[in-house]
């Protein structure tokens, strides 16, 4: 019997990676960002997305103003009390010249790293080391959703329901939570809030682990323009609150309307499962996409 890949293994573990991860923040909140800052968020691909999940969760329990960039378009000049680094290789060029820059204006900041001994981990102020949620799969899943149930649960919110939802769909049977996705061409996935950056990352998912057209928008977004492109045999996923009226016009256009009453972390885990299906389906390695590496570094 063939072995399960690295992607599948590391997405199996994600609820009890959370719940691990969240015991351990009493011991690191007074690295992480206060009441009241101005914070930056900085990462790359995934990373990014990850940022703006918690920008935008941060924004909404009125903690702060939070931005989130992408390492190589950042606008840190404008001045932040602390930035918020994440990165899972700690070797990343661009993640590193930020790091640099940061000690340089000397800047609070924390890195959330998977790779000890790393340069981003070893230059940065402060390091959240999370090794061991590290993985062998170029695809991210599990440093991710662990950094962003980390990040969460800071803002004081209370992840257990979705720790429990992510369980549940680990446990259920595939063709369950495949369900009316089985055979569809296309996804557009669609958030609100701090789902948006979700959607972003769900998007990305599929397209690196099964060459997948798949898109995503602000769910407001969605009506104004790209619904255009609904169809049937296609489907659009939105991930938390769904605008009013917004699942009956995507299903007056032919296409599959995907939706469940969950956190949109537990979800994220779904869509990982269906990456799985889809990568065998197509007859590929999901844990080599196509022209990645795991980490980006320049000459």
């Amino acid at each position: 019997m063939p072995q399960p890949s690295h992607l599948a293994t590391e997405v199996a573990t994600q609820p009890d990676d959370w719940a691990r991860a969240l015991e351990r923040l009493p011991r690191l909140a007074a690295v992480l960002p206060q009441p009241g800052e101005r914070v930056a968020t900085i990462g790359c691909g995934t990373s990014w997305f990850m940022g703006q999940a918690y920008a935008a969760a941060r924004e909404s329990r009125g903690q702060g103003v939070t931005d989130a960039y992408a390492a190589s378009e950042h606008r840190l000049a404008r001045g932040y009390d602390r930035v918020v680094v994440i990165s899972r290789s700690g070797t990343t060029t661009e993640v590193m010249a930020v790091i640099d820059a940061l000690r340089q204006a000397g800047t609070p900041h924390v890195s959330i790293v998977a790779t000890a001994g790393t340069p981003v981990a070893e230059r940065s102020a402060t390091t959240v080391l999370l090794d061991d949620v590290d993985e062998q799969s170029v695809v991210q899943t599990r440093f991710a959703t662990t950094t962003l149930a980390l990040l969460r649960a800071s803002l004081g919110e209370d992840l257990g329901a979705a720790i429990d939802q992510a369980r549940a769909v680990l446990a259920e049977e595939l063709d369950s939570a495949v369900g009316a996705l089985r055979d569809v061409e296309q996804v557009t996935f669609l958030g609100r809030d701090w789902t948006v950056g979700i959607a972003y990352e769900a998007a990305l998912k599929l397209r690196e682990s099964c060459q997948f057209w798949a898109e995503a928008y602000p769910a407001m977004e969605y009506r104004h323009g790209p619904i255009s492109i609904a169809a049937p045999g296609r489907a659009t996923w939105a991930l938390g609150d769904v605008p009013d009226g917004l699942a009956e016009e995507v299903t007056s256009t032919g296409a599959h309307f995907e939706h469940r009453d969950v956190d949109a972390l537990a979800d994220l885990v779904r869509l990982h499962r269906f990456c799985l299906y889809r990568a065998e389906r197509a007859g590929l390695d999901p844990d080599r996409p196509r022209s990645l590496t795991r980490s980006i570094v320049l000459s």
